[in-house]
């Protein structure tokens, strides 16, 4: 393969690729930066439980602690909304402002599943009935079915609150979402939360620089799926005299940024304990710079992932918490001088989200 300029374009072998994209997501070493900052750089965190977000940061964060996420999403400057791949995201005010007009057009197109369901509902004038519900006072997905089935009742129910969540950017407001706290989805609009007016759809290129910083070296589809979008290649063409190229070793094309960090293919990686629906697993459309071919799939159980467990950078294991022990389950035994890695890793992991709570750390086998 050769770039614009009739150069060959290096290729990155799978480990220097994962070395990269690690580096890029703060899984080298620990970042000291606010966690506002993570979630800016990292362009969201995915978020459908409340929790991932929080394990997420401390498995990237030096000296993190649950409030330090708590405190920004209290004070707005956090908050959680349907974005990219139509799942809830932890953004930053300024991102949940900017994002969601960019992905609108795939709501859209969500939007058409649920048509049947929607025969003779004005789109429109449900938009603006649900904002001055919501906006009014936030409410619950299932108050929103009810007051959106009373003027459209032969409607379905569930394609009335798709289609709201579609049209409108919905945020779940506190203390929903809050470390330690309970609370039910409740709903407002994003512009109302945040006391500020939604931006217009931005132009995709900054989008995709700030995805090429957080999860690069990448290729065009990469991007697509991390965004559930399509048709950014104009956009990636438009940068490319801002961008270096490789190859991975099937041949596709990758962009990057041209100072961004390239680490080694022997950099040591440390152990880290992921959340379920980490985007470091979700934002590729090839994910064997991260997923080892051998344990393609071993993450997830119909429509739900588990906890994953990185070993030297790679998918080795998932995890759990029980009453009483952290329990890891490797898929190969790892040798004993990574094992008490990972244990170290573990209770690190323990005194920063459950202080003050014992458990151990075991160690079992992933059964298939």
């Amino acid at each position: 393969m050769t770039t614009k300029a009739g150069t060959t374009a290096p290729v990155l072998g799978i480990r220097a690729l994962n070395r990269a994209t690690l580096a890029r997501q703060l899984l080298l070493r620990r970042a000291s930066m606010s966690a506002e900052a993570a979630v800016a750089h990292l362009v969201g965190l995915q978020a459908q439980s409340v929790k991932p977000p929080y394990y997420a940061l401390a498995a990237r964060l030096d000296g993190f602690t649950p409030e330090d996420l708590s405190a920004p999403m209290a004070d707005r400057r956090v908050a959680r909304l349907v974005t990219l791949r139509s799942t809830i995201h932890t953004h930053t005010a300024d991102d949940c402002l900017t994002l969601r007009p960019l992905v609108q057009a795939a709501r859209e197109r969500e939007l058409r599943t649920f048509r049947e369901g929607l025969t003779g509902v004005d789109l429109d004038r449900l938009a603006r009935l649900a904002r001055e519900l919501v906006e009014a006072e936030p409410r619950t997905p299932g108050q929103l079915r009810q007051a959106l089935g009373a003027e459209w009742p032969d409607a379905d129910p569930q394609a009335l609150s798709v289609a709201a969540r579609c049209r409108l950017p919905l945020v779940q407001v506190t203390p929903r979402g809050l470390w330690g706290r309970s609370g039910q989805v409740t709903l407002t609009t994003a512009e109302h939360w945040l006391g500020r007016p939604a931006r217009p759809e931005p132009a995709p290129d900054d989008t995709v620089l700030r995805y090429l910083a957080a999860f690069g070296p990448a290729s065009v589809k990469d991007m697509q799926t991390w965004a559930g979008l399509t048709r950014l290649r104009d956009a990636f063409e438009r940068l490319r005299p801002r961008l270096v190229t490789f190859r991975d070793p099937g041949g596709t094309e990758l962009f990057d940024l041209p100072d961004a960090p390239r680490p080694g293919p022997d950099t040591p990686a440390p152990p880290r304990f992921l959340p379920e629906f980490d985007n470091l697993l979700l934002s590729h459309a090839d994910r064997a710079r991260v997923v080892p071919p051998a344990h393609k799939g071993r993450t997830w159980k119909k429509n739900q992932a588990y906890r994953v467990l990185l070993a030297d950078g790679f998918v080795a294991g998932l995890w759990k918490l029980e009453d009483d022990a952290l329990v890891v389950e490797a898929f190969d035994r790892p040798p004993k001088r990574q094992r008490d890695e990972i244990a170290a890793e573990g209770e690190r992991m323990l005194a920063t989200m459950h202080p003050g709570t014992a458990y151990d750390v075991r160690f079992g086998t992933v059964r298939d």
